[in-house]
Parts: C-alpha cells; sequence; structure tokens
C-alpha cells in the first residue's frame, strides 16, 4: 500500500458490512399460518367467550326467525352468573326433548367440509350436540302458573304483558300449568307457543318439565344474520315488575344468630373502654394542672404528706425565755 492513503476502518466485529434484507413468506406458506391461527384462535372464542348459533325451527318466532345466527354469551356462567327472567338461553337437551330430530347430511364431500369447517367454528350446528334455544319464564324459587282470568301467564302472582315477544295472535299458554321451579332449574319457553316443545310439554312422568342450570350454555345476547334484522336481544319490560322477585326463604342457623349478636356487644365494650380511658387521661391532666402533682400509689403530693407529719406531732411549743 502506498504511502499517504488512509487505511479504511475495518468494522467492529459485532457489526457487519452490509444488513441483511429480510426476505417476505411466501403467499403459500402465508395462508396456511394465518388459517391455523384463525382457527385456534375462533376455538378459543367459541369455548369460552362467545359462540354462534344457527335457529332451524319455528319455535322463536318472530323474535328470532328459522336461519337466523345469534350469538351466545359464554363468559359470565364461568363466573357464576345465573339465568334471569326474560333471557334466551341456549340449553344442551335435558333428556328427551329432541328424541327423533336428526340433522340433514349432504352426499358432496366438498359440501361436507365446508359445513364441518363452519361448525368448527360455531356458524353451524354440530350434529352430535342437540341444543335448544328457549326465553326464561322462572328461575329458582319462582311460582309459575297460567292461566289468569284473563289468560296471561303469572310469574309469583303477577301476570306477564308478553305481547311485546310472542308469536302474532299466539295465546300465552293452551296447556295449564302451576310449577313451583326446583332450586337449581329454569322453567323456559318458546315465543311461538303453538310450535314450541317447551317446558310445558315434558311435565309428564314425573317431570315438573324444567331445565338444570348446568344444562345452559349461555344467553344469545345479539341477532347477527340477516343484518336487515341484526340487533340486540334484551330482557323485556314485563320481566322488570316490582313483586317478581321472591326473597328466599334461609333457616335461621343460633350460630349465626350468635355471631351477629356478639358485633354490637364487642363494639359497645370498645366505646365503653375508649370513654374510660379517655376520662382517666382528662383527670390525670387536671390534676396536674391544678399543681397537685401524682407520686406513689397514693397520688399525694410531698407537700400533703409534710403537712400530715406536722399535724401527727402536734403544735410547736415556745422556748422558753
Amino acid at each position: 500500500m502506498t504511502k499517504g492513503r488512509r487505511r479504511r476502518a475495518k468494522p467492529a466485529p459485532n457489526q457487519k458490512g452490509r444488513r441483511r434484507r429480510l426476505k417476505p413468506i411466501r403467499l403459500w406458506r402465508e395462508i396456511p399460518i394465518l388459517m391455523a391461527i384463525a382457527l385456534v384462535l375462533a376455538l378459543g372464542i367459541k369455548t369460552f367467550l362467545v359462540q354462534a348459533f344457527f335457529i332451524p325451527s319455528q319455535s322463536m318466532e318472530n323474535t328470532i326467525m328459522p336461519g337466523d345466527r345469534v350469538l351466545v354469551n359464554k363468559f359470565s356462567p364461568w363466573f357464576g352468573a345465573q339465568p334471569q327472567r326474560g333471557q334466551i338461553v341456549v340449553f344442551h337437551d335435558p333428556g328427551g326433548w329432541l328424541e327423533g330430530t336428526t340433522t340433514p347430511t349432504s352426499d358432496n364431500a366438498l359440501v361436507r367440509g365446508i359445513k364441518d369447517v363452519f361448525t368448527f367454528v360455531g356458524l353451524l350446528p354440530q350434529s352430535d350436540e342437540h341444543d335448544l334455544i328457549k326465553r326464561v319464564i322462572g328461575i329458582p324459587g319462582d311460582q309459575v302458573a297460567c292461566c289468569d282470568a284473563k289468560g296471561r301467564v303469572t310469574v309469583n302472582g303477577v301476570p306477564l304483558n308478553e305481547t311485546a315477544y310472542l308469536f302474532p295472535g299466539a295465546a300465552p299458554s293452551t296447556i295449564t300449568f302451576n310449577v313451583r321451579v326446583p332450586a337449581g332449574r329454569i322453567w323456559v319457553m318458546g315465543d311461538n307457543r303453538g310450535d314450541s316443545a317447551d317446558s310445558r310439554f315434558h311435565m309428564t312422568g314425573g317431570s315438573d318439565g324444567t331445565v338444570p342450570i348446568s344444562d345452559v350454555v349461555g344467553h344469545a345476547f345479539v341477532l347477527i344474520w340477516p343484518p336487515s334484522r341484526a340487533g340486540g336481544l334484551g330482557v323485556p319490560a314485563t320481566f322488570q315488575q316490582e313483586g317478581l322477585t321472591v326473597a328466599p326463604s334461609v333457616p335461621v342457623q343460633p350460630g349465626a344468630v350468635a355471631l351477629l349478636g356478639a358485633f354490637p356487644v364487642r363494639l359497645a365494650g370498645r366505646r365503653l373502654w375508649r370513654f374510660r380511658r379517655a376520662r382517666h387521661g382528662e383527670d390525670k391532666t387536671t390534676r396536674l394542672r391544678r399543681g397537685t402533682g401524682q407520686t406513689g400509689s397514693g397520688g399525694r403530693s410531698d407537700a400533703a404528706r409534710d403537712r400530715d407529719r406536722r399535724a401527727r406531732r402536734g403544735p410547736r411549743r415556745a422556748d422558753a425565755p
């Protein structure tokens, strides 16, 4: 190398002369990865959060029509949320409600594959799981009956005004019933009462027609298909009447009563102890301010003890001249 030329600085060992360009993932590799991630997310959401259900029957007309799709909240039951009156719930067949019904299958393998994918993500019902969708009328402890003098369904003696959701022209019920809903169960009915095999049709054979809450998948909260009818599925106003709620009867336990009674006694004792302590401190401060002081167990001052000693000696005699 000729003199006078500057040597080029060598790159540091941890640095490279040129940056490597990231090569984009090819499309044929990226699509399967994205589909796998989407399926895993869909499975997780379907299992724990929200699931879409396809409605095949007329039992909930005109609130939900055949072919509609609804989203069901499966998240709340994980935290102990219980079904409420007026909610539309999806539940597993308690036993014999869907006996004899089958899900039709297609002869086309491609169609069956697409349906299996839609079933996996919750857009179509599963052929091996029979679920039903109904409206909750009674919850544990309710007395559900039909009908009153005006032909209305009553809950705990309060009549329901069901014109907002009943199928036009349908009677509240053509079957009479009077059921006390047991603990851990609910009484359900379809909005299309003339075409709904609900709790009323399963009171035979020693059963009261109620559904175990453990079979409830979740409550439907929104209709997503078709877009022209999409909207929320809230609780009708008739289920918010005063008087529907009945306070459950809880047996009184002697131990609980004793425990509750101990709290005011303990509180009164603590207040009395604080009062006496505050008063004792006030008396002590008052005596100190008066100059009496406090010494010994008797609380007498030195000056007082000197006066007592002089009094015991008697008067002093004057000295002789």
